[in-house]
């Protein structure tokens, strides 16, 4: 764990700090962060985007043979009853 001393800055009528390029690539900080606000502390985080990795996932998944029903005997029609 490194810890750094990042001065905060006037950002027009906000403040703000300016985070060190190899942290942002070491994290994978692009353009936007999750803040994270919790007693008296910031965590801030790469934001996750939703399904992120999905399709790289599901190809794995049928590379292994991994894709398959979990049920073997699916009826062939399925009967509605009311």
């Amino acid at each position: 764990m490194e810890i750094l001393k990042i001065s905060v800055v006037r950002i027009g009528g906000s403040r703000g700090i300016r985070i060190p390029r190899k942290v942002l690539d070491e994290c994978h900080i692009s353009d936007t962060v999750e803040a994270i606000v919790d007693n008296g502390q910031i965590t801030l985080r790469p934001e996750k985007k939703p399904r992120e990795g999905w399709a790289a996932a599901a190809r794995k998944i049928h590379e292994k043979g991994e894709d398959r029903l979990l049920i073997d005997d699916m009826p062939d029609e399925w009967v509605w009853y009311r």
